[in-house]
């Protein structure tokens, strides 16, 4: 697999995180744009099932993905060349892993197909300043978890918001890192990019917590909002967004591996008031009476029972 210090001098590769739908997609295509308008060599590499990493980097266009395109290669006795499954736009070079379809095979198990592809076409010898990797966050395990349990990558960043949802799979993730940690691993947490920050303030009030830096808050924009969904790229110096993902290249960039402290459940919900999660409800045994109907509690027994000699 990946070794993250033997693919060029200097070269980091980064692994992202996130709930789906928290925006890592978003975020990845316009930060790997910043960077390349910065001058750096990038990498862009979808590894969540949906292949949706590339798409907003290419307006809308969908690549074909390395699973998909190496078992048609497969079929047809071809080879998977790097032009097959590489494309590049304004310096940002990008691919996707791809994954099964649904109900058809394991999510995690494409993930680490994909990489063994990747080995094949050379990946140890190609020269990038960086490496991005988009990773489900939902699910931490197998394939999805291969960069932390594995050292493939130098540290993790993940993507959340202030809600309880996104911060649990944030946590998650601080809990794996620790976890593989304590086997001997070396991925940190370089920190969390908060998305559609409302102000609320329980995104850094979690990373604060368990010990890791904000990296940038990117506002709950309704500018932001339409140009995502237009699959527009706001992430270029000269734009309106442009000093705040310039300002999250240089912290991506710099952030070293930092040891998280993750939250346990109660603490996780201490970052929120008891209006939001109902911590205030007290959990009330249910006994068999509650469970069964009247006519099944009074059903005679057909157990024999005899005298006490």
């Amino acid at each position: 697999m990946l070794a993250s210090s033997k693919d060029g001098p200097g070269t980091q590769i980064i692994a992202i995180y996130g709930k789906g739908g928290i925006g890592k997609s978003f975020t990845l295509s316009n930060l790997s744009y910043m960077m390349a308008q910065q001058g750096k060599k990038v990498l862009l590499i979808g590894c969540d099932p949906k292949s949706d990493t590339t798409s907003l980097l290419f307006g809308g266009k969908a690549c074909p993905t390395i699973i998909e395109t190496a078992s048609r290669k497969k079929e047809a006795g071809e080879e998977v060349r790097i032009e097959d499954v590489c494309f590049k736009r304004d310096g940002v070079f990008a691919m996707e892993l791809g994954g099964p379809e649904v109900g058809r095979g394991c999510g995690g198990r494409g993930i680490i197909h994909g990489f063994e592809t990747l080995e094949k076409l050379g990946f140890h010898d190609w020269d990038f300043d960086y490496v991005l990797l988009d990773f489900l966050g939902d699910v931490v395990c197998g394939g999805f978890g291969l960069p932390i349990a594995r050292d493939m990558c130098q540290k993790v960043i993940v993507v959340a918001s202030n809600d309880l949802q996104s911060l649990y799979v944030a946590n998650n993730v601080c809990s794996a890192v620790e976890y593989f940690r304590k086997l001997g691993g070396n991925v940190g947490v370089a920190g969390m990019v908060t998305n559609k920050d409302d102000g609320s303030g329980e995104a850094q009030a979690f990373c604060k917590a368990v010990g890791i830096p904000e990296l940038a808050s990117i506002p709950a924009h309704d500018d932001i909002r339409k140009k995502s969904a237009n699959y527009e790229i706001i992430g270029y110096p000269e734009g309106e967004w442009g000093s705040l993902f310039g300002l999250l290249a240089k912290n991506v960039a710099e952030s070293p591996p930092h040891h998280p402290t993750p939250l346990t459940p109660d603490g996780l919900l201490d970052l929120f008031s008891s209006d939001t999660t109902g911590r205030d409800v007290v959990l009330q045994p249910a006994t068999q009476e509650d469970l069964c109907s009247a006519a099944v509690l009074n059903k005679e027994s057909l157990e024999v029972i005899y005298d006490t000699v």
